[in-house]
Parts: structure tokens; sequence; C-alpha cells
């Protein structure tokens, strides 16, 4: 992925999926999810289609397109067209599409916004092809099947995914003299690391840790650590107002109070990723995606990775793109026949060798594991026992805004952490209840 766009995407995607809600409602028509029973059976090697397959990353359209030719091997007179459409506005047209019951045959969705469409019957789920042995869930990380499954329902097959490190710059480490911690440093490893290096440096401007300050890649994996959680299991109820929830908020006002990281108005203004690799932060706690802007930057040789700092327990947040098929496709068996061959170990080993993403695929991301020479990215894969999948429900876009709205006034100490997080709590269960 170029730059850190990725990780900004999935709070985008839920803003986008704002207005979605609305839509997908009123045409829905009280439609539920589907259960679709159809068995699946391979089509015909003569079948002739014309599918369109809407994805929004322009940076992979080599790999896909090399998936495509190989798939052209099998079925000779099915006919692709890759829709690529920009992530600022892919869900805008999507939910456009959804609405007219005019959707790609087969598309990228993500997890923010997978329960809106599922639970408004415009996803086909997978059912039949993992009773015909077509698609197996235990090829990828359970997290993954879980993200993409609603009501005991299956709908999306992982494409690829992406866990939190915490990217190291060695040379502003020997700089202050502070030695670079162990992968089994803690929470007070961190915050001691990352508070000595902005003291000895403060004369230069860089401080010892940055962050997107979004979910996914910073408070979320410490309410995990902390053994909170962000909604109950069910997904009706916010967890915000629970200690521990509110000790995994805690760790970044504390961070921020000691002036270990900038405040959240420089973390507005300047993006945690621009400060690292800009050489103005020692450490950048964000997602495996970083990779590519990390290794086009000038500090690339300076580069190490961490996992992220364990605190009552280990954990990280895990997220993936999954590919599914329209429900009202005219094309529906044959692309289900894309959707089956994009889900095997041959495209997927095909998509991690070409550089394109960290295959979902159990055993085809090596390639990813050895893309940066001495430096050791296999730790992103080893994150994966302990990953907790993205917190989504179905409509996770409102409660999105209210994080982004609420929470910076506790990381900057304007409010208390326990105060905002009550607020919060209650404004998102109000939201809730309207699912």
């Amino acid at each position: 992925m170029a730059s850190s766009a990725r990780g900004r995407r999935r709070v985008l995607a839920t803003l986008a999926g704002a207005v979605a809600a609305t839509l997908l409602a009123a045409c829905s028509s009280g439609t539920s999810a589907s259960t679709s029973d159809t068995p699946y059976s391979p089509p015909d090697a003569n079948v002739s289609a014309n599918l369109t397959y809407a994805v929004w990353d322009q940076t992979q359209v080599k790999a896909i397109n090399a998936n495509l030719a190989e798939f052209k091997k099998k079925y000779p007179n099915i006919t692709v067209n890759v829709d690529v459409t920009p992530f600022a506005n892919y869900f805008t047209k999507l939910q456009t599409e959804a609405s007219s019951d005019s959707l790609p045959d087969l598309f990228w969705m993500n997890g923010p916004n997978f329960q809106l469409y599922a639970g408004n019957g415009k996803i086909e789920p997978i059912t039949g092809e993992v009773k015909a042995g077509a698609i197996d869930p235990k090829n990828y990380p359970s997290s993954l099947d879980q993200l993409y499954t609603l009501d005991g329902v299956q709908y999306g097959v992982p494409k690829d995914f992406d866990t939190i490190g915490v990217w190291i710059n060695k040379a502003l480490f020997a700089e202050a003299g502070v030695p670079i911690p162990g992968k089994d440093w803690t929470w007070a490893d961190f915050q001691s690391t990352a508070a000595q290096i902005s003291q000895k440096l403060a004369g230069k401007g860089v401080y010892g840790i940055t962050a997107g300050m979004d979910g996914q890649t910073t408070y979320y994996n410490t309410i995990f650590q902390a053994g909170g959680s962000v909604l109950t299991p069910d997904g009706k109820k916010s967890q915000y107002d629970t200690p521990a929830t509110e000790k995994g908020l805690q760790f970044w006002a504390d961070l921020v109070k000691s002036k270990a990281m900038p405040t959240i108005k420089q973390l507005t203004d300047t993006t945690g990723d621009q400060w690292f690799v800009s050489g103005k932060s020692a450490m950048y706690q964000g997602g495996s995606w970083a990779r590519t802007e990390v290794a086009a930057a000038p500090i690339a040789k300076d580069i190490a990775v961490l996992p992220v700092p364990k605190g009552d327990r280990q954990a990280t947040v895990i997220h993936g793109v999954s590919n599914v098929v329209a429900a009202n496709s005219p094309n529906k068996q044959a692309a289900q026949a894309l959707q089956v061959f994009l889900a095997s170990k041959e495209a997927q080993q095909q998509q991690g060798d070409l550089g394109a993403v960290i295959p979902a695929y159990t055993g085809t991301q090596t390639a990813f594991a050895k893309s940066m020479p001495g430096v050791d990215l296999q730790l992103f894969l080893d994150e994966v026992p302990s990953a907790k999948p993205l917190p989504v429900s179905k409509n996770t876009a409102t409660w999105n805004t209210l994080e982004t709205n609420l929470l910076p006034d506790a990381f900057d100490g304007t409010k208390p952490v326990d105060a905002v997080a009550k607020d919060l709590a209650s404004q998102m269960n109000a939201d809730l209840a309207k699912e």
C-alpha cells in the first residue's frame, strides 16, 4: 500500500458508511441478511460471462491482473473488468449501486462496512462453497473469518490482512543513548523508552513515539491488552465505560502528558507516520502496511520493528479485506468461481510473491516477511495467534465518528479519561440501540 493510507482508510470507510446506512435500510424493504444455502458447483469450463470486479487500490492491479490471467486459463470465456475507484469515493459509489441493485459481481469489502451490506441482504454467503469444499475457512486466520461472519453465516473470503507493530529508527535510539528494547517489552518499557528519547532529543524537536491515534493502530490495541473491549460480544452495547477499557485509553493520555509523544493537535497537523519518516520520532506505532512508506523513506537503512508491547496480556488488532459476491449478481456462478479462485493458495501465493499485500491464506506470507532484508517483518505474522478482530457492528460509522470527536479530549488531558469514556459509552449505546 502506498503511504499510510491503508490505516486511515478504516476510519474513512466508516464515515462513508454513515450515509450508506440510510440508503441501504431504505432499499432493503425489510430484507434481512441472506441465508442462501444454494449448493455450489464449479461452472463448466466453457461458461461465458462478463464480470465486474470492484477494488479501491491501484497498486494491487498488477497482482490482480496476474491472478486473472491464471483464472482465464481455467475459464477462457469469462471476461473480468477490474473497476478501480479511489478509496475516498469507493463506498459512496458502492452505496449508490446497492440502492439500485446494481452492485458489481465481485467486490472488495472491509470490516467496518461488512455488517451493513450483509445485514441488508446485499452479499451472497459462502455457505455453498464451504459445503462443497471449494473454500475452507480453516486456511485463514480465525479472527478474519469471525470478522466476516454475521449471525453465524460467513459471507467474505479474506484476501489479505494486517496487524500492528512499532517501527523503530535505530539511529535516533543511538543518538539518544537509549537501548532498543527486546521483543518481550511491556507497557512500562514502552513509556519509559519514549520519555527518555523525548527528553534527550528535545532540543532537536524529536519525540520518542508518534502514532495515528485511530482505534486500529493505537487505542484498540491497548484496550485489548488491558483485558477490555470496545463492544459486548453481541455487538449491542459499548464497553468504553469499563475499568479495563479506560485503562487502555489512559495509556495514550499518559504518553502525551509525559511529553513522550506530540500533542493531539500536533498529530492532527502532521500525521504520526510523517513525523517518523522525516526523522522526528524514534518510534511509530502503525500497521504492517507502513512497510511501503518506510522502505521508501530516507531513514529506511535505520529501520527495525518490534511487536506492540504487552499490557496485562499480549494483543494486536487484525483486519483484512475480503472478496464478496453480490447477492443479486446476474452472473453469480461465474462470480463465485472467481471468488473461489482468488481464495485459493495458488492465487494468494501469487499476490504475496508480487508484494501486493500480506495474503490471508496460511503459508503464503513468506515473501512479505522477507521483503525488507534485515528487518524482522515476520513479527507481524507471529502476532496473528493473539490478534483480535477490528471492532465492528451493523453501523460502525456512527460510533467511529463519536470516537473521533470525543476521545481527543481524553488523550490531550482536557477532560479525565473516565469522564470521556462514560460520555462516549452513553452516546454509543444510543446509536447501537438503533441498529
